[in-house]
């Protein structure tokens, strides 16, 4: 069965950080695509970034450029979004998806995981 699982949201006080994990089953991460969108209440939800897995090439959103950083361990068929300079505005459930190849439109993922709440407050 081909499955995404999020981990690692929870909350955070401003500048902190928080590293989230997206476990793949089912599928080897190494031959995909993975990106990382967020959705916050009232509001459409956003690209954050991707990663070709065949060759690590990384593709980030100006809004989390230069904070957040996203990789994979095809080891433990893993993809991770390393979130560093956090602020409130980044308090959002987050998903990882997952596509054969390439990154891609986000309606053309196949695969998505359940999200992953991370709140961002003092």
């Amino acid at each position: 069965q081909v499955q995404l699982v999020e981990s690692g949201g929870g909350l955070v006080q401003p500048g902190g950080s928080l590293r989230l994990s997206c476990a793949a089953s089912g599928f080897t991460l190494t031959y995909y695509g993975i990106a990382w969108f967020r959705q916050a209440p009232g509001k459409e939800r956003e690209w954050l970034s991707c990663i070709t897995n065949t060759d690590k090439k990384t593709y980030y959103a100006d809004s989390v450029k230069g904070r957040f950083t996203t990789s994979s361990d095809n080891a433990k068929n893993t993809n991770y979004l390393q979130m560093n300079s956090l602020k409130p505005e980044d308090t959002a459930v987050y998903y990882c998806a997952a596509e054969y190849g390439f990154c891609v439109e986000e309606s053309e993922y196949d695969y998505w995981g359940q999200g992953t709440q991370v709140t961002v407050s003092s």
